[in-house]
């Protein structure tokens, strides 16, 4: 039984990582970097930013003296800079479902994004007040694809980790979901970064598609409401 949702947030309620990606690239070329998009793709989709950061000082020794927090705060910059001239950085289907499962269940983010991202994209979907809290990369560690930002949501929330629901986007997600021994439904738009999600309980190409009855006989569990 199914007593909280838990939702990742970037390609998940945001579309923001491909900014991400092209927020780094722009940084580091701007460092005097030699990058491509396809090579921080696969440092950035799907990971803490504290994983991503010793990945990113490793493999550019050019910005290997700027701290942690430094970097967060300089790639803010860039990422809004994107952001800001995006046609559209909510993925409206899955907040939707999220404002719907609200209604009747605690939902939790659980991110890998710095918590001041987090809020900022909470407010930008207008979903703050249908989240009881978040986890961000400051919060936990190790990063996906380890359990540890997952296992401390269900500690928090009250609730067993097999009774929580994550939806996801990326296979490191899905694995830490899993790992944790929750359910997990995996979105997987055909505009993002091709993730194998295969590992999922069920996976959609858009949260729209999200049928209970559907997920019920899928997992082999009933969503049912907390009880007062």
């Amino acid at each position: 039984m199914i007593k909280a949702i838990v939702f990742d947030l970037d390609g998940t309620i945001v579309d923001t990582e491909m900014l991400w990606t092209d927020a780094m690239v722009n940084y580091l070329k701007d460092q005097g970097c030699d990058c491509s998009r396809e090579s921080i793709l696969e440092i950035v989709y799907g990971r803490s930013w504290t994983d991503i950061y010793d990945d990113l000082i490793a493999s550019f020794p050019a910005v290997a003296a700027t701290s942690s927090k430094e970097m967060a705060l300089i790639l803010s910059v860039y990422h809004q800079q994107l952001r800001d001239n995006s046609d559209e950085v909510v993925i409206n289907s899955s907040v939707k479902v999220l404002k719907e499962l609200a209604a009747s269940y605690p939902v939790i983010v659980v991110s890998g994004s710095p918590r001041q991202d987090i809020i900022e994209c909470l407010q930008i979907a207008d979903i703050t007040s249908s989240v009881q809290f978040i986890l961000g990369a400051e919060d936990y560690s190790p990063g996906k694809p380890h359990p540890a930002g997952y296992l401390m949501g269900a500690t928090m929330l009250g609730v067993e980790p097999a009774e929580c629901l994550v939806f996801e986007d990326s296979a490191a997600g899905v694995t830490a979901a899993k790992s944790a021994g929750m359910m997990c439904v995996a979105l997987s738009r055909a505009s993002a970064h091709k993730q194998d999600v295969s590992h999922a309980d069920l996976v959609l190409s858009d949260l729209s598609e999200l049928n209970l009855n559907d997920l019920q006989r899928t997992i082999n569990c009933s969503l049912s409401p907390v009880s007062d």
